[in-house]
């Protein structure tokens, strides 16, 4: 039947055909039992006295790519915006906008990839809701997801960040941008890059342990890259970042294909990365931490934080020159996350 191969209008309406598309994608592929009941909302209790809250949207383009699809980016996306603020992730939600004529083996695909993550992580996804748009209004499918986490330990905030700390980043930086154009424009490299998607919350749970009193803040650097967190990280805790080129993790790949298309590196979108700012007198524990864990091999320090000039971040070039790094103007690569 057309209703089992690809996504109706019916499918949104509420009636019938939603519900069978609630109970034999969705359900099927996130079951816990704060789902199980369909109700319109979970129910749980968390034993916290400080809990985080997140939501994020997600429009990429294309729905699958090199090292993830969609469907994995929403769930390590939304966990790693609960991570970097020093959060255990617990609970997520999951909304979808779904085009008409969408094959019911994507979407498949999209839900059983997000149900793995999710599962791989320790997180459930206990709620959701389903929107289907006319063909041609809504380019396959755009995810929300929404998540909860808890906060056992100190509140990482830029405004923690003082002269003197040490920024780390935990591998090589632009691995999602360029995978996301290379393979969206069909450009072929003689060494293909993946996307480094990626849930974070067990590295940061690391570096927690081995800088306990030393981390300030911590952030991933994904739409505007590594150049817009240290503008934000700058502009919040009133310091200058200073950082080397020397010393930034850049795959050759990554770097041949930034030379050929135009692209800077460090505003290149990460969803597998993390941006940190520790204390000098944790900062080398924090880097050893994040270098035996699977997803911070490549960590480096990178640059210093100093007095001035004040909401500046600064670049030490591979020549010896020193160069502003602004925030990022206008739209560098459209539909990334």
């Amino acid at each position: 039947m057309e209703r089992d191969k690809t996504i109706l209008l019916a499918h949104g309406s509420g009636g019938s055909y939603s519900r069978r598309l609630t109970e034999e994608v969705f359900a099927k592929a996130f079951d816990n039992p704060l789902l199980a009941p369909l109700n319109d909302q979970a129910v749980f209790c968390l034993p916290a006295k400080k809990l985080a809250f997140t939501t994020d949207s997600y429009v990429v383009k294309p729905i699958f790519f090199p090292g993830g699809d969609i469907g994995k980016l929403s769930v390590c996306g939304t966990i790693n915006d609960l991570a970097v603020g020093g959060a255990e992730p617990v609970y997520l939600s999951a909304s979808f906008i779904i085009e008409e004529g969408l094959s019911m083996n994507e979407l498949k695909r999209v839900v059983d990839s997000m149900a793995k993550t999710a599962r791989d992580a320790g997180v459930s996804i206990v709620t959701g809701d389903t929107k289907v748009v006319e063909r041609g209004k809504g380019d396959k499918l755009f995810i929300n997801t929404a998540g909860i986490g808890v906060i056992n330990g100190p509140e990482l905030t830029p405004m923690n960040i003082r002269p003197g700390d040490a920024v780390i980043v935990s591998g090589t930086m632009g691995d999602h941008g360029i995978a996301i154009m290379t393979h969206r424009e069909g450009i072929r490299m003689d060494s293909p890059v993946e996307s480094d998607c990626a849930p974070l919350h067990t590295l940061v749970m690391e570096i927690l342990s081995a800088a306990p009193t030393g981390v300030r803040a911590m952030r991933d650097p994904t739409r505007g890259g590594l150049a817009t967190v240290l503008n934000e990280f700058a502009a919040s805790s009133n310091c200058c970042i200073s950082i080397r080129e020397e010393d930034l993790p850049v795959k050759d790949a990554v770097r041949g294909a930034c030379e050929i298309l135009g692209f800077d590196p460090l505003y290149l979108a990460n969803e597998g990365k993390l941006v940190a700012v520790v204390s000098s007198a944790e900062a080398k524990a924090a880097l050893a931490a994040m270098r035996a864990h699977p997803l911070g091999k490549d960590a480096a320090i990178i640059g210093t934080v100093s007095d001035g000039p004040k909401g500046k971040v600064l670049l030490e070039t591979s020549i010896g020159n020193t160069r502003i790094i602004d925030m990022l103007s206008g739209e560098q690569l459209p539909r990334i996350c």
